[in-house]
C-alpha cells in the first residue's frame, strides 16, 4: 500500500488521528495539505487555516487549496460537550459543505474518507430524519432544518455521526458513478486523543464503566490512521459506501 504522488487534504491535521494520518501519508509519499482552525504543529506540504463551522470561511479558503486533489480525509470534529449548534456545524454541515467543494477538484480514482464513530451505530432508528437532513441543499438550508428539528444536547454527537454515516451511504454511489470518486466512513471506538476526556464526560461515568469490560483499551490514533490510508489508496479502489468499524471489536459485543 502506498500513497506516493497523491495530493491529500486532511482536516483536523493538528492533533490526534488527523496528525497521525498526515504523518503516515507523507511517509508513504503523499503531498499532504493540512486544514485546521489551529496553527500547524507538524511538517506539512501546505496548510490552510479554516473554521469548518463557517461556510463563508470555507469558500474564502478554497482558492488556497490545490487545483487537483486525489483524496480528502475529513477528520476534524468537536466533542459532544461543545454547544449543539457548533457540533452540527463542524461535524456535519461544514464537513458536507467542504466535501462538496473538494469534489469540484477531484477526478476519477479519488477518495473521500469521513471519520464517523461507533456512537453513530443507531442511525437506522432515525433513518428518515437523517435522510431529510441530507436532502437539504447547502449549509444554510441544513441549518434551518436543524432549527426546525432541534437536536438534544446530550445526544448531539451521536446524532450528527449517525447523520454523517447516512449522508455518506446515500451520496456515495451517486458520486462514484458520476465522478469515479469513492466515499467511505471509518468508525473508531474510543481513541486516546486530546478529547477523550470530553467523551467520558459526554457519555457519563456509568456508561463508560459499563462498556469498559467490552474492550481491551481505547485505540491509539496511529491504529486508526492506517485504515484511513487504506481507503485513500488504490488498493481499495472497489470499496465505496461502507462504514468501517475500527474499534478493537467493541461493536461486535452488542450483538
Amino acid at each position: 500500500m502506498t500513497l506516493a504522488n497523491k495530493t491529500i487534504v486532511v482536516t483536523g491535521c493538528c492533533s490526534g488521528i488527523g496528525s497521525d494520518f498526515a504523518k503516515l501519508a507523507r511517509l508513504q509519499g503523499a503531498r499532504v495539505i493540512g486544514v485546521d482552525r489551529n496553527d500547524p504543529t507538524l511538517t506539512l506540504d501546505g496548510f490552510v487555516k479554516i473554521d469548518l463551522g463557517n461556510p463563508a470561511a470555507i469558500d474564502a479558503a478554497i482558492g488556497q487549496l490545490p487545483d487537483h486533489i486525489d483524496a480528502v480525509a475529513n477528520i476534524a470534529g468537536v466533542p459532544g460537550t461543545a454547544p449543539v449548534d457548533l457540533v452540527g456545524q463542524v461535524n456535519y454541515l461544514g464537513l458536507r459543505h467542504f466535501t462538496q467543494r473538494m469534489l469540484e477538484r477531484m477526478t476519477a480514482g479519488g477518495a473521500i474518507v469521513n471519520v464517523s464513530s461507533i456512537l453513530g451505530a443507531e442511525w437506522p432508528a432515525r433513518l428518515e430524519q437523517h435522510r431529510a437532513l441530507g436532502a437539504t441543499t447547502g449549509f444554510a438550508e441544513g441549518a434551518q432544518w436543524l432549527r426546525d428539528h432541534p437536536v438534544p444536547q446530550e445526544t448531539c454527537y451521536q446524532y450528527f455521526k449517525e447523520a454523517l454515516i447516512v449522508w455518506t451511504f446515500t451520496q456515495s454511489q451517486k458520486v462514484f458513478l458520476e465522478r469515479g470518486v469513492r466515499m467511505n466512513c471509518v468508525a473508531p471506538g474510543p481513541v486516546f486523543t486530546p478529547i477523550l476526556g470530553d467523551f467520558v464526560a459526554m457519555l457519563g461515568e456509568e456508561r463508560v464503566q459499563k462498556d469498559a469490560h467490552r474492550m481491551k483499551r481505547p485505540a491509539f490514533s496511529d491504529e486508526v490512521a492506517p485504515v484511513i490510508a487504506f481507503l485513500c489508496d488504490d488498493a481499495s479502489r472497489w470499496i465505496s459506501g461502507v462504514n468501517l468499524p475500527v474499534d478493537g471489536g467493541l461493536a461486535s459485543t452488542y450483538l
